[in-house]
């Protein structure tokens, strides 16, 4: 088997193609790639990916509208996915999808289904939900969700999705290109600040994307504790929060940013990822080969596979030296 974990690598199950489509696109702006196993598998293989976690990819079930329908949707995903999964548990996993995180109680029934009869390896959550009014993770709103992922111990993998501003700052500036690194550390700030990472610190939570712009504006994050928005946290403290977090590799290979993600992150806090089939086959097969070139030092097989090992155990004996 090949040596690298990949946690953050998406699907397109044939009705999610579907009904983007039929929404007039991925609302992002970003075009809905073509997806099929076979042309996956392929792609994982040129670049040493012997194990996809898969995830549907933002805005996942919450496109439709309807809170009933979008729940429904999300098992049908993860019904997909599990299937999937299912040819090859050591080949394939999956993090479970849930509609809108407003929906509380249907949320709560999906988690639950998901884990317990499906095998989901974890959740995926966006980082923001509602329409009138905008919540990111850290939200009051969805404490019960987050007190049940933390009772399960559960990786949550956090993926950035749209703004409501879906205006262009100019035609080659696509939102996920630009917005997207900034939209995780929105989300990122907001669970340190709410002080959500220590109210439920038993969830692994996954940053995409090396944490967006997180390890470059952690300094100025910390410096509100100098002012009237201050939390009463504490400089440290702030930057030891920030630290608790995952971070994928997705779109990160650069030599500068390898080398300041690696510097942030706490050893065994790096993970894989390559965002197949979103990133353009030549952009995610180079980002691979700066990876393979860069110097870890001792962390190499840490961000291969053990970091990944160590979130996702029933890997392990797949990946032993």
């Amino acid at each position: 088997m090949a040596k690298k974990i990949d946690v953050h690598h998406h699907i397109y199950p044939p009705e999610m193609t579907t009904v983007l489509k039929s929404a007039g696109g991925d609302p992002s702006g970003w075009g809905v790639p073509s997806w099929s196993l076979e042309a996956d598998d392929e792609i994982a293989a040129s670049i040493g990916v012997g194990t996809a976690i898969f995830s549907v990819t933002a805005p996942g079930a919450s496109i439709i509208g309807d809170d009933a329908s979008a729940a429904q949707f999300a098992s049908r995903l993860n019904d997909y996915c599990a299937q999937i999964r299912d040819k090859d548990p050591m080949r394939y996993g999956f993090f479970c999808n849930l509609g809108s995180l407003l929906d509380t109680q249907r949320c709560l029934q999906e988690i639950g289904r998901a884990f317990d009869e499906l095998g989901a390896d974890g959740v995926v959550l966006f980082t923001r939900y509602g329409e009138d009014e905008v919540r990111y993770l850290g939200h009051d709103d969805f404490k019960p969700i987050w007190q049940e992922l933390n009772r399960r111990q559960a990786v949550v993998f956090v993926h950035p999705t749209h703004g409501l501003d879906t205006r262009l700052v100019n035609a080659h500036s696509p939102q996920p290109i630009f917005d997207y690194p900034h939209e995780t550390t929105r989300a990122a700030a907001d669970l340190i600040m709410s002080n959500n990472l220590r109210e439920f610190p038993d969830c692994k939570i996954i940053l995409s994307h090396a944490g967006g712009t997180l390890p470059f504006l952690i300094h100025r994050i910390s410096m509100c504790e100098d002012t009237q928005f201050a939390t009463g946290k504490g400089r440290e403290e702030i930057y030891e929060d920030a630290r608790r977090f995952y971070f994928d590799l997705a779109l990160s290979g650069d030599g500068r940013v390898l080398h300041h993600v690696m510097a942030f992150a706490k050893p065994g806090h790096v993970l894989f990822g390559s965002d197949y089939p979103n990133a353009p086959v030549a952009s995610l097969t180079r980002d691979a080969e700066v990876i393979d070139g860069y110097d870890f030092g001792a962390q190499r097989a840490s961000v291969y596979h053990g970091a990944a090992t160590a979130l996702f155990p029933r890997l392990a004996k797949a990946y032993k030296s």
